[in-house]
């Protein structure tokens, strides 16, 4: 196997380059590498302009939009580029399509949200509850597996149950679910499924086909990439949805959900965010098609990020008050992402973030979104985790240096 090549990684993204700063905030988006931002500022100079004109940065700009989406289905693996529909983030196509799944439900109908989920996945799917007067169901995690068990599931499931909104893996948690059988049992049942695989795209490659969903949500930002979120939908689904759309809107996919001028620079950053990943693989050695060299990154960082996670959770977990929220069993990270999050049982955690911020790391306190979370195990929504998120171009120094840090405010918080 390749030696997985860190200092090639970083020399790719000019952030790294420019600073000390020890980028752990991961989870809330990624940094992007200089051939994104070289794509999206080529696209601003050469293809402003609209889509359909018979001029040439017209039919540049049309050239960018088809290769973002041939991209973007290629990622999660879609049937046809004509699955794709994208947009300015997770949440915004997550309330847009609230909007024309609710039409498709009636009064008394059952929705399922988990105590999982970034609000994201949980607050459109509330509205159109409200909207449309159907029942909500709330589906806990396991708080000794961290992970939604297919039992859990079952008791929720009737037969008047329509969607189920499930998250791929916790943004406070950094738990996987089993989302393939989770979905299973929901389409059994005649429910659509809606997966937000937002906090797994930066660390496992998606696959629509082996999941067997309705929907799969991720967002470009998270993974390496420009502002943008990705939406995948079944053809048969999407054609028997009724879009909101402008009367003289075309009627084929994906047209028929993306409405008003897209942002064409940003999609040229989406394809050359997916060229990095494949451009990753060949560095570590995977060939052949650019999903499968995408693969082959993917299961390079796995195992990179593994050996961070390892050496991060166990430096964690040796200190004296410090609580872990996922995961800790090294046995069991395959079922889960490098998102670690604990509390203290004494210092705050906006104390860790202000304190690591000032030694340059990076890293997030709070609920970060994650609200029900935070509910379900019993944290102060104000106080929420403090959350450390590794990515493929983290380092060794980077985690000691955490540790470091945290190490002392322990230290210090114990001895005041």
């Amino acid at each position: 196997m390749t030696a997985y090549p860190i200092d090639l990684i970083r020399a790719a993204f000019p952030a790294l380059a420019q600073s000390h700063t020890a980028y752990l905030d991961n989870p809330a988006g990624t940094l992007v590498p200089r051939s994104v931002i070289d794509a999206v500022a080529g696209a601003m100079a050469t293809a402003s302009a609209n889509l359909g004109g018979r001029f040439a940065a017209s039919e540049r700009a049309d050239a960018i939009w088809r290769a973002a989406h041939e991209a973007a289905a290629e990622f999660v693996n879609a049937g046809s580029w004509q699955e794709m529909i994208i947009g300015p983030n997770m949440t915004t196509l997550a309330f847009q399509m609230a909007r024309v799944i609710g039409k498709t439900l009636v009064a008394g109908d059952e929705i399922i949200v988990t105590r999982m989920d970034h609000e994201g996945n949980i607050s459109p799917w509330l509205a159109m509850a409200e909207d449309h007067g159907l029942v909500v169901k709330w589906l806990a995690f396991d708080k000794e597996t961290w992970r939604i068990e297919p039992e859990d599931l079952a008791a929720l499931l009737s037969p008047r149950t329509k969607f189920l909104a499930l998250n791929y893996a916790s943004n406070m948690t950094g738990s996987i679910n089993d989302v393939t059988r989770l979905a299973a049992m929901a389409r059994a049942a005649g429910a659509l499924v809606w997966i937000d695989a937002v906090q797994l795209a930066p660390h496992r490659l998606p696959d629509v086909q082996a999941i067997g969903c309705d929907f799969l949500a991720c967002s470009s930002y998270k993974f390496f990439g420009p502002h943008l979120g990705i939406l995948w939908g079944r053809d048969k689904v999407l054609r028997a949805l009724p879009p909101h759309r402008v009367r003289c809107q075309s009627d084929d996919l994906p047209d028929r959900f993306c409405t008003g001028t897209p942002q064409t620079e940003l999609l040229a950053g989406l394809t050359a965010t997916i060229d990095y990943l494949a451009w990753a693989g060949e560095t570590t050695g995977a060939t052949g098609t650019r999903r499968e060299r995408m693969a082959g990154a993917y299961q390079a960082f796995d195992a990179y990020e593994a050996d961070l996670m390892r050496r991060l959770i166990g430096g964690l977990t040796a200190l004296p008050g410090i609580r872990l929220m996922g995961i800790a069993n090294a046995n069991l990270f395959a079922h889960r992402v490098p998102t670690i999050s604990f509390t203290h049982d004494r210092l705050s955690t906006h104390r860790f973030a202000e304190e690591l911020a000032d030694h340059d790391v990076n890293v997030w306190s709070g609920h970060n979104y994650a609200l029900e979370p935070a509910r379900h195990l019993g944290l102060s929504e104000e106080e929420g985790v403090v959350r450390i998120g590794i990515a493929h171009y983290n380092s060794e120094e980077e985690i000691e240096r955490t540790l470091a840090v945290v190490g002392a405010l322990v230290r210090q918080g114990a001895a005041s």
